[in-house]
Parts: structure tokens; sequence; C-alpha cells
């Protein structure tokens, strides 16, 4: 089975852009497994905690740091997915999986992102190198303007990393330089069917809208490192570990399901600066 590989123009995008948007990298097929073991996922819920934004509204995420064989893990460390990352990434060390999470809008209740770049979180974990860091946003659900999907200012990675303070139970990027970006920058709203896969850079300026629809918004991101970019405050070692590839094709032939209670999740009373 071949491997998916990014064309020269696409990653020309990425750089230019600070985002790419590949349709539908994971089939239909792929995709309904995903969300069928991630509803009935026990550990998931026992393990998901709310974020609240500054309305109040509630967004649902789980977040751990090691992937194992389950079939979230079959994602983040799929051929498709690292050897994609790999030839985005700054440096030649290999890449390394940080923390996976995964994001459940529910309807009507579920909670805005206020604008951030990841890197604008990480930088606490004193990681210095933000051009060896990426996310990887799978869209489990469709992802519309009416739930809340993400957007983007494009371009905004060019700009740095802007200082971050709290907004709710989130960090948010200062307001000002947002606006200054907003001025000279476009805004995307990235709107994704199941199975489409964003790539973005970790100082991209991004947020979502509250999600005020009747249908739920689902999506798993999992965040890259290169080996070589060693953070010097993060007691988790998943992200200077080489990842292990797995075949594309495990998706729907290796017999695996949902995570377990014994993976390494970070928990609300922890410090969610990571998230």
């Amino acid at each position: 089975m071949s491997v998916y590989q990014l064309s020269d123009e696409q990653i020309a995008q990425y750089h230019r852009n600070g985002y790419l948007i590949v349709p539908d990298l994971f089939s239909s097929e792929e995709i309904d497994r995903l969300y069928q073991v991630a509803v009935d996922d026990k550990a998931i819920s026992r393990n998901s905690y709310d974020l609240n934004d500054q309305s109040g509204k509630k967004t649902k995420l789980a977040l751990w740091f090691t992937p194992g064989n389950d079939l979230y893990s079959l994602v983040t460390r799929s051929e498709r997915i690292v050897q994609s990352v790999d030839k985005l990434l700054d440096g030649s060390s290999p890449v390394c999986h940080f923390h996976s999470k995964l994001m459940q809008k529910e309807p009507r209740v579920g909670g805005a992102w206020e604008w951030h770049q990841d890197y604008g979180y990480w930088y606490k974990n004193e990681f210095l190198l933000p051009d060896q860091m990426c996310s990887v946003m799978v869209a489990i659900t469709a992802a519309t303007k009416e739930n809340g999907c993400l957007q983007v200012i494009k371009g905004s990675h060019k700009m740095g990393r802007v200082e971050h303070g709290f907004a709710g139970e989130q960090v948010g990027a200062s307001q000002h330089y947002v606006d200054l970006a907003l001025k000279t920058m476009e805004l995307i709203y990235v709107e994704l069917e199941p199975g489409d896969v964003l790539f973005f850079h970790s100082n991209l300026l991004h947020r979502s809208e509250a999600n005020l629809s009747e249908n739920a918004r689902w999506s798993l991101i999992s965040c890259y490192n290169r080996q070589s970019n060693i953070p010097y405050n993060e007691s988790s070692t998943s992200c200077i570990t080489p990842l292990k590839t797995v075949p594309d094709d495990a998706l729907l032939t290796w017999q695996v399901s949902g995570i377990t209670d014994q993976t390494d999740f970070l928990n609300k009373e922890n410090d969610v600066s990571l998230t």
C-alpha cells in the first residue's frame, strides 16, 4: 500500500500560509470506525474535562501524551500523517508525539476557544524552536461555521510568538496584536468534512466559536515535535521519543478499540497550559 506524499506545492503552501488542508486523507470507513469507538469510549469519558470560555460555555476534551495501540494512536502514528509532518517541520531529527486530544464540542453547549497560538502555551514548557512543532487536526464530524469550526489568520505564524494571558479558563493571545493581524491578514474559516485533515504551524493564530448548532463537532488533534527540540520544563518524555509509525491500513485491519485508563492522561487539576 503506497504512502500518501505531500507535493512540493502543498509544502510551500504550508510555509507560506501557516496551515495546509488535505481533503479526504482518511476514508469514510476509517472515520466511521473512529467515531463509533470515540462516542462509546468509557476511558475517554472518565478522563475528559471541561474548559470554560469567557461566557461560561464549556468545551470538553481528553488529553494524553504517550501514544499506544488504541485506535486514536493508529491515526496519530499512521504513515500518512507522520511522514507528512516530517516534510513540514524544520530540522531533520525524528518526529515525536507531544500530545493528542479528543475535542468534543456538543450541540448548543460547546464553548468557544479564544484566539491563541499553540506555542503560546508550549513556550511555558521551554521548547525553543516553534518551527519544529505543529498540530494536526483530523475532522471526525463535519466542521462548519454553524458548529464552531476553527478560524485561522492566514500567514500569522510569521509574526512569531504573541504574548498570552488567561481568558476564562483558557490562555488567549494579546487581543491588540490579534486586531493588528486582522487588519492586514486574511481570516479563514476552516470548514472540514469528516476525514479531512488540517496541518498547522505552532505559531498560527487560531480560534473557534461556540457550537450553537444542532450538530456535534468532534476532532482528534495530535501535536508533534522534532526530537532535537528538547523542552526544559516538561515531565513527559513522549515529545522526544521517536514515533514508531504504523501502516495506513492498520485503522481498518488491526483489531484494536478505545484507549485505556492506564494511558498518561492530563487531568484538569494539573497544569492545563499544554492544551
